[in-house]
């Protein structure tokens, strides 16, 4: 598999991903065409809009998010990907998100009510003593 003008690590992990879930170029169709939307000239000129067709599952994804073609080959991939995990039950990145954050407000929840009841308990509740 080629590498893409992202990081190193991003292609480790693209190919960690494909070959995790058994998919390896040869079951992928790549297609470049012309983009639409904006880059003025340079858009109308070059065929940087990425068009990948996963032959197995029959899965389509255009892309066209970035002027360069070679990200935009990569971010297909990630986007093919996602698609697939979700084809086939697994936990998406945004799945993991979701739940990332939900388990965050679930801790802050329990932290603001341990606070109220510990502010509580203590005799302290804010309200003045005459003396």
């Amino acid at each position: 598999m080629q590498t893409f003008a992202v990081s190193e690590e991003k292609n480790r992990w693209l190919r960690h991903e494909m070959e995790a879930l058994g998919i390896g170029e040869a079951d992928i169709e790549e297609k470049f065409v012309r983009s639409s939307g904006k880059g003025g000239q340079k858009v109308n000129k070059t065929s940087s809009c990425v068009y990948l067709l996963h032959k197995p599952t029959g899965l389509e994804v255009k892309c066209m998010k970035d002027r360069s073609q070679s990200i935009n080959r990569f971010l297909a991939r990630r986007e093919l990907l996602e698609k697939i995990k979700k084809l086939r039950g697994l936990p998406t990145a945004d799945d993991l998100e979701r739940e990332k954050i939900r388990k965050q407000k679930q801790k802050k929840r329990r932290r603001q009510r341990s606070e109220t009841l510990e502010h509580f308990s203590s005799g302290r509740t804010g309200s003045k003593t005459e003396e």
